[in-house]
């Protein structure tokens, strides 16, 4: 079962690593050093549980309900430019690198903002439940477990190196500049990929 899981794990970062709001997100709390391990575990879990739901079969009533996937394209897409336009307007306030533990904020806004990110993109749904979906249905029984099992190690291993790997980045950011720019970066991700979505791509 070695060669499912290891196309499970190949796919799923395929599919993981494509630059996102929600790996943006987890970049600048990794960067910040605020709630890293908190978003890291609600990322991975919320993938597994995405990519358990696609292989069990999920998918089928993903693609029967249009209209469902049509809100959560409109409210992910709120939820997008709103956060994007607060990167931004962060970005354009003058003033010094504030302490980590100053911009930190709590845990349940952490995780509010990370859960939005994650289960209001339907991409999520399209790509997570949908592709991965229908390529574990290829590799059979057990096989497509095995498949599954790879892909959330993907999940859990990339989340992972991003939170909490983004300290080595910190160094490059020492300057109220250096984050105007990676806040300016986020916001237009943000915004680019809301607008992405209300255009139906």
């Amino acid at each position: 079962m070695i060669i499912p899981m290891l196309t499970g794990l190949l796919t799923g970062l395929t599919l993981i690593i494509a630059i996102g709001a929600q790996n943006a997100f987890v970049l600048r709390q990794g960067l910040a050093r605020s709630h890293v391990g908190l978003v890291v575990a609600i990322c991975a879990a919320s993938d597994a549980v995405l990519i358990t739901a696609g292989v069990a079969g999920l998918g089928a009533l993903v693609t029967a309900q249009p209209a469902l996937l049509t809100v959560i394209r409109w409210a992910g897409a709120a939820f997008l430019i709103g956060y994007g336009a607060l990167a931004i307007r962060r970005a354009l306030r003058p003033g010094r690198l504030v302490a980590a533990e100053e911009t930190a904020g709590s845990a349940w806004s952490a995780a509010a903002k990370v859960m939005a990110l994650t289960w209001l993109n339907p991409h999520v749904y399209l790509d997570t439940v949908l592709l991965l979906g229908s390529i574990a249905s290829q590799q059979g029984d057990p096989g497509r477990w095995w498949f599954a099992g790879g892909a959330v190690v993907a999940s859990i291993g990339w989340f992972t190196a991003l939170g909490f790997g983004a300290r080595a980045l910190r160094p490059l950011l020492a300057t109220p500049a250096a984050w105007r720019v990676l806040d300016v970066v986020i916001g237009a991700i943000m915004i680019g990929i809301a607008i992405k979505l209300l255009l139906g791509g």
